[in-house]
Parts: C-alpha cells; structure tokens; sequence
C-alpha cells in the first residue's frame, strides 16, 4: 500500500513541474494469461487448486504525459491501474513507468515502449485474503492518431513478473511447496484521449 501512495505522489509531483506536456487519458479493456511453473493445491491457490495457467480480464484505467518532444521520438511517464478477475480470483497491478515514443515522419501511427514497475495485489478464489508484491514489466504498444484529441490503441502487449499469494507464502514452510513468481502476458486495445 506505502509503493501505491508513492508512486501517485511522484506521478504528482511530475505532472504539476511538466508546463509543456503533452498527455493522454485511457479506460481500456485488458486480458491477462498468468501462469506460474509449479501448481499450488492449497487453500491460498491463486490460479485454483492444481492449475498452472488462467485467462484473467478486465480494465486498464490510466494516463501518460509526455514532457520531452524531439522531431522523431518524445519522453514522457505512464501511470496505470490494472483491475482484473479470473476464476474468482482477482488481480490489481498499480505500474509506473517511463515512457518512450517513436514518432516516424508524416505517419500517423506511434510505437511505443515502456518499462513498468508497481505493486501487484492478488487474491486466491477461495478466500478473500490478498497479497501485496513489487511488480516488474515491459510493454510495447502502437498507437495510432484518429484526430487531435483521440487515438486508437491499435494494440498493446507486455510481458510481467509477480509473485502471487499462494499456501506457502502465507503458511510459510509448514505447508505445500515453494510457488516461483508468475509470468504476466497482457493484451490490451482500446480509444486514447489526448490532452494537448
């Protein structure tokens, strides 16, 4: 919870010193395949009892500012909430992230590039007790330019790292077998709005 206040403090404090920035609002679909390595069949299993994989879905609400403009590429940070659920169970990722934009010349699309870190907070289906963990992530995107003020996310992939709740880390050693952390595989698409 202290990396959640943290990072909207740093978000803050950035966009208020960005006079000239250039920025953009999303409230976007998003879908999630974890999957972890080893099968938890505890209580606390985040992807069910036995499971190693889910297809978790929901939405992306966030925004980006870039503060730095050259001819081809611009600067900026991005600032997300991730609110999914899968199997009953729910996954919550805050990311903060430096963002880097290609812009080729008399083209209206944007490529992007972005690298995440945040909290990830997850909850097993059958109970409601969550966890809370540092998360770690890469995402590429393309955006492409509709009109002045909105943009379509033709598409945006990323690739994360998040160690979930499961029966070992909350009973400790006395019970089940160490869970490694989940790979995180994202899909989003969706409208940008741009705030010029």
């Amino acid at each position: 919870m202290k990396l959640r206040f943290l990072l909207l403090a740093l978000a803050t404090i950035f966009v208020a010193s960005s006079a000239r920035a250039q920025g953009g609002l999303y409230f976007n679909p998003i879908v999630t395949i974890v999957h972890n390595s080893t099968a938890d069949t505890g209580t606390y299993a985040f992807l069910g009892s036995g499971q190693t994989q889910q297809i978790f879905g929901g939405v992306m609400i966030g925004g980006y500012y870039e503060v730095y403009h050259a001819p081809k590429f611009n600067l900026g940070l991005d600032l997300r909430d991730e609110i999914e659920h899968g199997n009953n169970a729910g996954l919550n990722n805050l990311l903060f992230s430096p963002r880097f934009t290609y812009r080729p010349a008399d083209s209206k699309l944007k490529p992007y590039l972005q690298i995440s870190i945040g909290e990830g907070k997850t909850h097993s289906p059958y109970n409601p007790i969550s966890y809370s963990k540092f998360e770690v992530g890469v995402m590429v995107g393309v955006d492409r330019e509709i009109n002045r003020h909105i943009d379509w996310r033709v598409a945006e992939i990323s690739y994360g790292k998040l160690q979930t709740i499961n029966s070992y880390q909350v009973n400790g050693s006395t019970i089940g077998t160490p869970i490694p952390s989940a790979s995180l595989i994202e899909f989003s698409t969706g409208l940008v709005f741009r705030i010029p």
